[in-house]
């Protein structure tokens, strides 16, 4: 597969013009890759109205994925969020309302682009006890809360894989929504290597609307790469519309080292990356296995993510992190509960060695029942009024009873524990702290 963009690039700065434009670093600098770094000189293309060699590395992208159309971001899945929500929002039904029916462990860029759009998300809640990255949903519990909508959502907005590689049944809650008549959106910004499985296992696959994938988290791709997938089945307009809807919440400036990052990949994929993955995933299964047999908690969930659920084992997710850096491991994510592991289809023999190394000899304890998202508190505000409304930083113990501005969220995993809008509660502030928040931003109140 051919990557137009690297090879522009690369001839363009392998002829040494005298670069009277942007941008300021003229192709020299401390980091040596400068001479890579360019702008939209002739012959370059523009990603928000492309013609010519971005549109055609997309257009392998969207061949690799079996999409309608990929449209790439150099301002990751957040920017792609933003223009899904849009999206769907030009495009609902006529008898719609302005809801968006969410997981509630949707990450703070999808309340952004509430906030953005002025969108209501109403809050699909975990169907059973489950960690606060985490939100099991099923077709048929998503079915019951569809159909006692007074009006229908303009779509349904889930997130799988979740921070603790838990997946949805996207193909039986596609079908719901599609009974309904609502758009499908999946947040699987840690899947983009599912299509690459057999069988496929990726969103586009099962029957979502649109997705968006954080290449970067799991491709060998430069953080801030992204995809915005159009379904095949979807309609039409998405498609013709995502371009401008892209536009509307990215840089007029992108990185081209991204969008080489996002062409070249294409090669990698196309060129031997899912019998490079499979083996991968084997040996992790193999891993996760020997870990399961000596007792560690290991979590069930997406192939290429380990995660182990300390609260099972009575220990500390930040006790288990400190245990694998001795090990010369260090984690993608760790909190009270659990602490996670993403490996690629780059992985080293090392990589799976240093592990097995850390938790040989592993003793669990009693187990606890983990951390919970708390229920939501109440609705004072719209996100978007909360959000531009003035604010101000009160610390976590005295934040009960205010109205959360911005949402309350570390990143990772970048999930609000408390919804711009809403009062935060006493649970709320108390999960704060346990994770070491020390102030919260609330709407400032009248004097």
């Amino acid at each position: 597969m051919n990557t137009p963009i690297c090879d522009f690039v690369r001839s363009y700065a392998a002829a040494y013009p005298a670069r009277l434009h942007m941008p300021g670093h003229k192709g020299n600098g401390p980091l040596g890759c400068e001479a890579l770094d360019i702008t939209e000189v002739a012959g370059a293309d523009d990603l928000s109205h492309p013609e010519g060699i971005i549109l055609e590395s997309e257009n392998n992208a969207s061949a690799l994925f079996g999409t309608r159309h990929t449209f790439y971001s150099a301002g990751g899945s957040s920017q792609c969020v933003k223009a899904m929500l849009h999206l769907a929002l030009l495009h609902r039904a006529p008898n719609a309302s302005r809801t968006v029916l969410a997981g509630r462990n949707a990450h703070k860029a999808f309340l952004h682009g509430c906030a953005l759009l002025d969108l209501e998300p109403k809050w699909l809640l975990p169907e059973g006890e489950s960690p606060m990255c985490a939100c099991p949903l099923s077709p048929a519990g998503l079915d019951r809360v569809l159909a006692e909508q007074p009006v229908p959502p303009l779509a349904v907005y889930v997130t799988s894989p979740d921070y603790l590689g838990g997946m949805l049944d996207i193909a039986g809650l596609a079908e719901v929504c599609h009974n309904h008549g609502v758009p499908l959106l999946v947040d699987n910004a840690h899947g983009a290597y599912l299509r690459f499985l057999k069988p496929s296992r990726h969103p586009m696959d099962l029957g979502a609307d649109l997705c968006c994938d954080s290449a970067h988290k799991t491709l060998p791709v430069l953080t801030g790469g992204a995809y915005l997938h159009v379904s095949p089945t979807a309609l039409a307009s998405y498609e013709q519309e995502a371009r401008q809807a892209m536009a509307l919440f990215g840089s007029s400036s992108p990185s081209y080292l991204i969008l080489q990052s996002l062409d070249a990949c294409n090669r990698r994929l196309a060129e031997g990356y899912g019998a490079q993955l499979e083996q991968v995933v084997h040996h992790l299964d193999t891993l996760k296995s020997k870990l399961a047999a000596q007792g560690v908690p290991v979590r069930p969930g997406e192939p290429l993510k380990l995660v182990v659920d300390g609260w099972a084992a009575g220990i500390s997710g930040y006790k288990l992190a400190d245990l694998l850096r001795r090990n010369g491991v260090e984690p993608e994510y760790a909190d009270p509960d659990a602490v996670v592991l993403m490996y690629s289809s780059d992985a080293l023999e090392s990589d799976f060695q240093r592990v097995e190394a850390a938790f040989s000899g592993f003793l669990p304890g009693v187990g606890r029942t983990p951390a919970a998202l708390p229920a939501p508190g109440e609705r004072v505000l719209s996100p978007r009024s909360a959000m531009l409304s003035p604010w101000e930083e009160v610390p976590v113990a005295e934040a009960a009873g205010r109205i959360c501005a911005g949402a309350a969220v570390s990143c990772p995993p970048a999930i609000p524990i408390a919804v711009s809008g809403e009062r935060i509660t006493a649970k709320a502030a108390a999960l704060m702290a346990e994770l070491d928040f020390d102030t919260v931003s609330v709407v400032r109140e009248a004097i």
